[in-house]
């Protein structure tokens, strides 16, 4: 296998004669089997070489004293690239670099070797009120988006709380509260601002129902004021919509999928979440369905497959998404191929809007929800048969949509109204 890649034979005897010349040859065959860039293999084996005589020169002479060596070897790695290691941006990817790789060798090298995983953000409060995330999951029935949400703001709490020296909860008194919402205010907007306090407030309720406070001070928390339907939805007009879809470039295979997830967002105004929860059963060829599954408001929906929708991602499985054993409709398009994350979509369509010179506020998937909503106002679908369509759980969800019926806002500034101005 290493003859596939390296043609001098002083290269192929290196390697070879190494010590560690066998796990790295197999990591070279592990890497062709799953896809990567030959360009992968140029780059990760001169620095298994150079973990080879890290190890070696460490005392290493067994495959089981290597793990704990990884460490080390990332620190020196990034020590003797420090001429071409000029910006901070770039620090952590040559670590990165060389972390993965050994790791990823020494994954196949040892059956016990577990490599290290990023490690998740501690729990807050996790001694003062052990049961309040179990109460989110068990009472509450909250999924773990929404759980993950409460340990961000809760993190912030807890904070700000070590950070003015008061560790016990029942210390806690409408003062502190105040000072603490005041001093978030400094750097959040209002919609994190508001958030941030209701679940500050939940927290408070909950410690006061377990008897942690004598008293509750939820009240005492106050929320900044956010007027619902006070923001305009970002959608944009069909015929930019036609424009972003036409500068996607479809020869490629990141293009066929990208359009393919585009026309998924506009035509049926999905979530970015619910494009990359789809999978190949997701589709009913037969019957020309497109199931989404697990929705933002726990339910199903079926939508008949539309043939350009259909014609798209047609293309794709043919021509662009990689061979993988993933029963994810939407792959990355680089090894190890796995299933695209809801964020890379709202990303790879704001890239694709810049691309076309469109100019909209956060530009981003919701754009392409907001404008297929602006489709079915603009065809004077009733707002209850919107929300149905695009998955709102209550109607008061698309009252906001109301702003974008241009001509029912039209007849109103137009008619009797209009002679008391």
């Amino acid at each position: 296998m290493l003859e596939q890649y390296f043609i001098k034979p002083q290269t192929l005897d290196r390697i070879r004669h190494s010590w560690l010349g066998r796990p790295i040859e197999n990591y070279v065959i592990w890497l062709t089997e799953r896809g990567y860039a030959a360009r992968n293999v140029y780059r990760r084996v001169p620095i298994l070489m150079q973990f080879a005589e890290f190890a070696r020169g460490r005392g290493a002479s067994t495959f089981d004293e290597l793990p704990a060596l990884v460490d080390g070897f990332v620190e020196h790695r990034v020590r003797t690239h420090r001429r071409r290691v000029r910006t901070k941006q770039a620090k952590p990817w040559v670590a990165g670099t060389a972390r993965v790789c050994v790791e990823q060798m020494l994954d196949l090298l040892i059956p016990e070797f577990s490599p290290r995983r990023r490690t998740p953000p501690p729990t807050p409060f996790v001694e003062s009120a052990p049961g309040f995330f179990d109460y989110l999951r068990d009472e509450r029935g909250l999924k773990e988006a929404s759980i993950q949400l409460y340990g961000h703001n809760l993190r912030r709490f807890q904070a700000y709380l070590e950070r003015i020296d008061l560790h016990e909860l029942d210390a806690l008194s409408p003062m502190v509260l105040s000072a603490f919402t005041t001093d978030a205010g400094r750097e959040l907007a209002k919609g994190p601002l508001s958030g941030l306090c209701g679940h500050v407030r939940v927290f408070l309720r909950y410690l006061h129902r377990e008897r942690v406070l004598p008293h509750d001070l939820s009240a005492s928390v106050e929320c900044p004021r956010v007027y619902r339907l006070s923001n305009i939805p970002r959608s944009i007009s069909w015929k930019e919509v036609q424009r972003l879809l036409g500068v996607v470039d479809r020869r490629t295979p990141i293009g066929k999928r990208d359009f393919a997830m585009m026309l998924l967002l506009v035509t049926y105004g999905l979530r970015a979440a619910e494009v990359a929860a789809l999978t190949l059963d997701s589709i009913d060829w037969q019957r020309e369905r497109l199931e989404v599954p697990e929705r933002k408001a726990g339910h199903h929906t079926a939508f008949p497959l539309s043939p350009v929708v259909g014609e798209a991602i047609v293309d794709y499985l043919r021509n662009a998404r990689p061979e993988s054993p993933s029963r994810a409709l939407f792959l990355c398009t680089r090894p190890p191929f796995k299933p695209v994350h809801f964020q890379l979509i709202s990303q790879r369509t704001a890239r694709h809007l810049r691309k076309a010179g469109i100019a909209v506020a956060r530009p981003g998937s919701h754009t392409l929800r907001h404008t297929c909503v602006q489709r079915l106002v603009d065809a004077r679908f009733p707002l209850k048969t919107i929300g149905d369509y695009i998955g709102h759980r209550r109607a008061k969800s698309t009252e906001v949509y109301s702003k974008l019926d241009l001509e029912a806002l039209r007849e109103v500034a137009l008619g009797d109204g209009e002679a008391l101005v």
